[in-house]
């Protein structure tokens, strides 16, 4: 009869065996499911590359649409304000050639008016001449800070 010695150490190699062997088909099959996933991965980055780098593409082509419009606005703004500091000189100018003429005129009315008024009263021609320029003086000085005022506003 042939007796088989078993012994702890045939055991434990035993169970040491098994435990490689589960591990082994276990890794395995991790392996298998980890290379699924990784090809499921590797497809939709290949698909959203193809159906992205269009969108991409578009995306650039409006880009530059919207900044060839930007420029053109950028012109239309530089225009407009070329034609408001246009406008703004030619008032500028009208207004000194207007301005000018409208202070002499008042300054004299208001002369002859307070020079005739001094005449009436004293009667004295030198006096009467020194009051109407005075009193136009006074006018034209007064409707300049009067306009310089309302510019000021």
């Amino acid at each position: 009869m042939l007796v088989a010695a078993f012994t702890w150490g045939d055991l434990w190699r035993l169970a040491l065996a098994v435990f490689l062997l589960a591990l082994g088909i276990s890794l395995a099959w991790f392996f298998v499911r980890l290379a699924g996933a990784v090809a499921r991965l590797s497809s939709f980055i290949r698909g959203t590359e193809e159906s992205l780098l269009p969108v991409i593409g578009k995306v650039g082509g409006s880009v530059d649409r919207v900044n060839g419009q930007l420029d053109k606005v950028d012109r239309i703004t530089d225009s407009a304000v070329d034609a408001a500091d246009s406008v703004d000189t030619a008032v500028r100018a009208v207004s000194m050639a207007l301005t000018r003429p409208v202070q002499k005129v008042s300054g004299f009315a208001a002369g002859v008016s307070f020079g005739a008024a001094d005449f009436k009263a004293r009667r004295d021609w030198r006096h009467a001449v020194q009051a109407g320029k005075d009193a136009a003086a006074r006018r034209e000085q007064d409707l300049a800070e009067e306009l310089r005022d309302a510019g000021a506003v």
